[in-house]
């Protein structure tokens, strides 16, 4: 085991955290890994990472951390999640046993769902929904856009993690699939536009949880509020997070309505670009991947989901180039907000869909999903140059995995354990912009018990409400 060419042995002038011991796992570009290192932060970043051995020439940590036993990684990153639907985790399997389900679920029920919370809600799925993600190992996250976004903001501060939230936007009704968009959640184009644009200057102080502007989806989006929004993006440098080419539906509306597939109709539009993200990009066609390539069009594969959609494209848009990164879609569609599972299932899922037909063994292995899922997200979400690797100089978003289960028995080799066989509950502490919110699973940022006494005095009623809407 080697280490990175980007790590070195200047001694920095102070050290906050030493964590000493461990299995480093950096995803840097030379993939190194060195056995019983020692990394230290301070200020937020990641200031030294060398051999355990030669850690004493560091100044005395305020806090030491014991990293034996553990692998060390980048934090995961999920590029695309529903917070305000976190509070829905299993309730369309249980629709689902008593009554077919109306399909597409987003119109039938995921908004539905979102026109019905109020401002607190929201914050306590988010709460919800951040420490869950902190348990399993993610420290970074796309919100997709939902209502109420700056409570979602909110709760991500409390909680520690790092984001960019959302605002569901939506300006025109199409009535599509026999339901029509929750007045609730419709604007005026005017509206939409000015939302976006506040929400994002809101947040642009805070240097961890920042804001996205948003479009739900071309269905639902007229294109004067496509076309302004993507010149936003560009003045403030900032990206919109899309679904694009998720659904059947939306290619032939698309074809009937422009005559253009999806990505071709936003090209004619003149908005494809580096700013924009599009979650899912599954139903493509070999000229609209080419069009994400010449553009720099951002992507998010969301593999427990976009397989019941068609064949994804991930591997080729991963060795073109394409920036690429994995995501859940949120616990209401995937039941889990787990990156490490999600990995595992893309693993299968190329396989499955690549593999067999071009008789390739393993078309993605589990080191290059985890790839995806770190060095993938980051460059995604426009922040490789911060997170998505332990490097010198950046952002000290960290996770320790426990390597002493029995599931880890018999292995050695730290790369093939990360990816292979660690799951979220495998991982034990997290460090997130250089401070430590996950010890030993223990969540130090906020009062667990609270959360579940809220959430349980909360969540009837809003099912009781949501069950009377859906009926």
């Amino acid at each position: 085991m080697t280490i990175s060419a980007a790590t070195h042995t200047g001694v920095p002038d102070a050290v906050d955290i030493l964590v000493k011991g461990c299995d480093a796992v950096t995803m840097d570009k030379g993939g190194a890994v060195l056995a019983n290192a020692a990394i230290a932060i301070a200020g937020g970043r990641i200031v030294w990472i060398g051999p355990s051995a030669e850690a004493g020439i560091l100044p005395k940590a305020a806090s030491v951390i014991d990293g034996s036993s553990r692998i060390a990684l980048p934090g995961l990153i999920d590029a695309h999640v529903h917070t305000a639907q976190q509070l829905l985790r299993g309730k369309l399997a249980e629709l689902s046993r008593s009554r077919p389900l109306r399909n597409p679920p987003w119109k039938n029920y995921f908004v539905p769902f979102e026109s019905l919370l109020e401002p607190e809600d929201v914050h306590l799925s988010g709460l919800v929904a951040y420490t869950n993600m902190i348990s399993v190992g993610t420290t970074c996250f796309a919100e997709a856009g939902g209502p109420h976004p700056d409570e979602m903001a909110r709760a991500a501060v409390d909680v520690g993690i790092r984001g960019f939230v959302a605002l569901s936007t939506v300006d025109q009704n199409t009535g599509f699939a026999g339901r029509t968009v929750p007045g609730s959640m419709l604007m005026t184009t005017e509206q939409a536009y000015d939302r976006n644009v506040s929400l994002v200057k809101r947040w642009r102080k805070e240097d961890r949880v920042k804001a996205w502007l948003s479009l739900r989806q071309i269905i639902v989006c007229t294109p004067e509020l496509i076309t302004a929004m993507a010149s936003a993006a560009k003045d403030l440098d900032v990206k919109i997070h899309t679904h694009l080419a998720e659904g059947t539906y939306e290619v032939d509306y698309a074809l009937e309505n422009f005559g253009k597939r999806p990505t071709e109709y936003l090209d004619d539009l003149g908005v494809l670009s580096r700013h924009l993200h599009c979650a899912h990009s599954v139903l493509l066609s070999p000229d609209e991947v080419d069009l994400y390539a010449k553009n720099r069009v951002s992507a998010c594969h969301c593999a427990f989901g976009n397989y019941g959609i068609g064949i994804p494209r991930l591997q080729e848009m991963w060795r073109r180039g394409i920036d690429i990164g994995l995501g859940t879609d949120g616990a209401a569609s995937a039941g889990t907000l787990d990156m490490f599972q999600v990995a595992h299932v893309a693993r299968v899922g190329q396989q499955a869909s690549i593999g067999h037909q071009f008789h390739t063994r393993i078309p993605m292995s589990a080191e290059e999903l985890l790839k995806v899922a770190t060095q993938g997200g980051a460059r995604a979400l426009g922040i490789e140059d911060e997170i998505g690797s332990l490097e010198v100089g950046k952002r000290a978003d960290l996770i320790l995995v426990d390597v002493t289960d029995a599931d880890q028995m018999g292995a050695k080799d730290p790369l093939f354990i990360a990816s292979t066989v660690s799951v979220g509950r495998d991982v034990r502490t997290v460090i997130v912009d250089g401070k430590l919110v996950m010890k030993d699973r223990e969540i130090l940022t906020v009062d667990m018990e609270e959360i579940q006494h809220r959430l349980a005095r909360r969540r009837p009623e809003i099912m009781a409400r949501f069950d009377a809407l859906v009926a």
